[in-house]
């Protein structure tokens, strides 16, 4: 099992090199950090943490870097197609990175995986939301059951704490 170190260095690593190539094939305008999630649910609350943490990190530090999606101003089914509406009526050529919880193997639940390409929010449960990002970040949170309703009976136990672990290594937070 990796230490919350190397699965943070893992993790940057991913990040960096999607981020440049991305970079490479288009000059952004804004880059967009959409985290997805719900703060009614602890296992879809990874996206939430995460706006929350990196809105705090970026606070009078970038112009052209914006969070949609905190645990006051959550990002979810309700609202994901209005606001992705509203970062491009209001952006030029966004680079959205989107942030989600996910489900998957066990021996996958801690890890975060990083990908070029859009990813699909609410797919373990079901939902038929849009897929979205330029670059998509997806933190395990639990055991993917391959059946929706348990799916979204396991994301309400899992634990806080794995959940903040999580949300503080995508944000760089207390390592």
């Amino acid at each position: 099992m990796l230490s919350e170190n190397e699965k943070y260095n893992n993790f940057v690593n991913e990040f960096s090199q999607g981020l440049y190539n991305l970079k490479m094939e288009n000059p952004f305008s804004d880059y967009i950090f959409l985290c997805v999630g719900s703060d009614k649910i602890l296992g879809d609350t990874y996206g939430p943490l995460v706006g929350e943490k990196l809105k705090e990190a970026f606070k009078n530090m970038y112009h052209n870097i914006e969070v949609y999606g905190t645990l006051e101003e959550p990002v979810s089914a309700m609202n994901l197609e209005k606001t992705v509406q509203e970062i491009y009526e209001k952006f030029t050529n966004p680079c959205i990175i989107a942030i989600d919880s996910a489900l998957g193997a066990p021996n996958c639940i801690g890890n975060i995986f990083v990908s070029n390409t859009k990813m699909q929010c609410g797919k373990g449960t079901g939902k038929k939301m849009l897929y979205v990002g330029d670059i998509s970040i997806k933190g395990v949170v639990g055991k993917d059951y391959k059946i929706p309703k348990y799916n979204f009976s396991g994301l309400q136990s899992i634990p806080l704490g794995n959940v903040m672990k999580l949300a503080d290594i995508t944000a760089n937070r207390n390592l």
